[in-house]
């Protein structure tokens, strides 16, 4: 009763997220919402950890099985994409160096952040 019972909040909450995406004119996917506002019921303490951790921690151990459906999708478009192979390596490129440097930015900051802290 209890998976079921941690089951139903986080399904609540994506559900809640599918209505938001629904109802509001902005281009943003209903799961960035749920995440959202899962990430607001934890910091509020609506939704404690305990109450959604297992059922959580299940649902990333199978995670790469959801994404099978997606991968078989792409065999079947397989000759679209090989037409723009190019045009994918250069914005996979370009993307992966963005990322990499703002990741190495912000954490470079939050060292020396935590390095000033320590020094006061």
């Amino acid at each position: 009763m209890k998976y079921i019972h941690q089951f139903f909040i986080i399904m609540l909450i994506s559900f809640i997220g599918e209505l938001l995406s629904y109802l509001l004119p902005l281009p943003v996917p209903a799961s960035v919402y749920g995440l959202v506002i899962l990430l607001m019921c934890l910091f509020t303490g609506i939704v404690r950890l305990k109450d959604i951790e297992d059922v959580a921690d299940w649902l990333i151990l199978i995670m790469p099985v959801l994404f099978v459906p997606a991968a078989v999708s792409l065999m079947n478009v397989g000759q679209q994409l090989f037409n723009d192979l190019l045009i994918i390596c250069i914005v996979l490129v370009i993307s992966t160096i963005v990322v990499m440097v703002t990741t190495g930015k912000v954490a470079q900051y939050m060292i020396e952040r935590k390095e000033r802290k320590e020094h006061e």
